[in-house]
């Protein structure tokens, strides 16, 4: 059989280059602040950093920068992670690669095939290093608002759009004109720094707790070394709501009406948001979906969300999200000098009281493209799978072929099922006590 690891991740590159146009030369944009609650700028260095490789080609398969000194033990060499917790967190141990940069140790970047693979010739022991001195602050990552939980966050922006009259209920007639087809603008080429490509490995595992962390190691051990990829697209599996902050399915295109704002996308899945404007928590059934449920107003031309009720589940190269995940989102218009619409600004504050030792934020660009008038068609992709797990392994499988087929428990984490029956026969992982709530 041949397995097949890059054919997702190049249909994904095509797609955002394709839906990614340039945005009239700008400095950084900065929507409106509200002391406390929204619109607060990044506090250090933005855009993030580029992390390349360090030293090209196969005369740095496995060795350090200069005045580097390696550990014992690291990812690349050890048999078995789970003991090297007391590593984790040293940007040695994962040869200070970034997260995106071990998932892409056998390719050039999200799939696409290269004549020097950053693994190198001797697998895994050969992987390449990172750049040791480039990092993301820590400082950028974590939400710099006050709030605990998304409903007091969300509440505290609803009690000050009331201070000024609000929330403003518009018509047909006053409503924002943000309908239309929207693409990506890519400061520096630079995407959001939940994909994990602008941050050592350490400064993304201290904004998890504990358990979370040893998720996500595995994660990548299991990319980097193991080269077993479990990509949701490989095998037509939900692609989950963090998604859209990442290469695949985004918001596209806007539909914007007084009793709701539509957002919709395609790529290797398919995403359809809808924020019921003045309505509150719950919406009907309280069954976890996808993409949650979300509620929201307008204080202004401001949009300002609330989303809960979200299927837990996980992204590669970033963390996993339990069902405690909830968000605020503040989306708000940006023009030019002339008063030309040019896009949105898109804050998304991130509450996971399981997941994360701390909220963390976001902030993104959307950049308006064209209207519904002049768009092409809204392709819908539907996922025909072509690609099973042999033996842990994404493979594809011929028409007409038969092989063994463990059917998965898509609520119970199914691609750390796989991992552990296929690789972790042999390593010492460590019992978890369930929590049923109980002091």
């Amino acid at each position: 059989m041949v397995q097949l690891r890059t054919f997702v991740g190049l249909v994904l590159t095509a797609l955002v280059m394709a839906a990614s146009l340039e945005l009239p030369a700008r400095g950084q944009l900065h929507p409106p602040t509200v002391a406390g609650l929204r619109g607060i700028p990044f506090p250090g260095e933005n855009p993030p950093p580029d992390l390349p490789s360090f030293g090209e080609g196969p005369d740095w398969d496995g060795k350090p920068p200069p005045g580097i000194q390696p550990l014992a033990m690291d990812l690349f060499k050890s048999k078995d992670f789970y003991k090297d917790r007391e590593h984790w967190l040293d940007p040695l141990y994962w040869r200070c690669n970034s997260p995106r940069q071990i998932a892409d140790m056998r390719s050039g970047g999200a799939g696409s095939g290269t004549s020097d693979p950053r693994i190198g010739k001797n697998p895994p022991g050969s992987a390449r290093w990172g750049n040791c001195g480039k990092d993301w602050a820590r400082e950028n990552l974590v939400s710099p608002y006050s709030f605990k939980t998304a409903k007091e966050h969300y509440e505290a922006l609803l009690a000050a759009a009331r201070a000024h009259g609000g929330p403003t209920k518009h018509t047909y007639a006053t409503m924002p004109k943000w309908d239309g087809v929207y693409g990506e603008y890519l400061p520096q080429g630079r995407r959001v720094w939940n994909y994990g490509r602008a941050t050592q490995v350490p400064t993304f595992l201290s904004l998890l707790k504990p358990e979370y962390q040893e998720r996500m190691v595995r994660q990548l051990y299991h990319e980097g070394v193991d080269a077993a990829h479990q990509w949701s697209a490989s095998y037509c599996w939900p692609e989950g709501f963090m998604r859209q902050w990442a290469t695949g399915p985004k918001p596209q295109r806007f539909i914007v009406t007084p009793d709701i704002v539509m957002f919709v996308g395609s790529g290797s899945g398919n995403m359809w948001r809808v924020v019921h404007l003045n309505r509150e928590l719950p919406l009907g059934q309280e069954s976890p979906q996808w993409y949650g449920d979300t509620v929201g107003f307008w204080d202004g031309d401001a949009l300002i969300t609330r989303t809960a009720n979200v299927q837990a589940w996980t992204q590669h190269t970033t963390w996993e999200f339990s069902y405690s995940f909830e968000t605020v989102e503040i989306v708000t218009p940006v023009h030019d000098a002339s008063g030309k619409f040019l896009g949105v600004d898109w804050e998304t504050v991130i509450y996971d009281a399981e997941a994360l030792a701390q909220p963390v934020r976001i902030l993104w660009f959307r950049n308006y493209q064209e209207s519904w008038a002049t768009a092409d068609r809204l392709g819908w992709a539907e996922c025909v799978r072509a690609l099973y797990p042999i033996d842990g392994y994404a493979t594809q499988v011929a028409p007409g072929q038969v092989i063994p087929f463990k059917v998965p428990d898509m609520l119970d984490r199914p691609w750390a099922r796989i991992w552990e029956d296929n690789f972790e026969k042999n390593m010492d992982k460590p019992k978890h006590e369930l929590d049923l709530g109980f002091k």
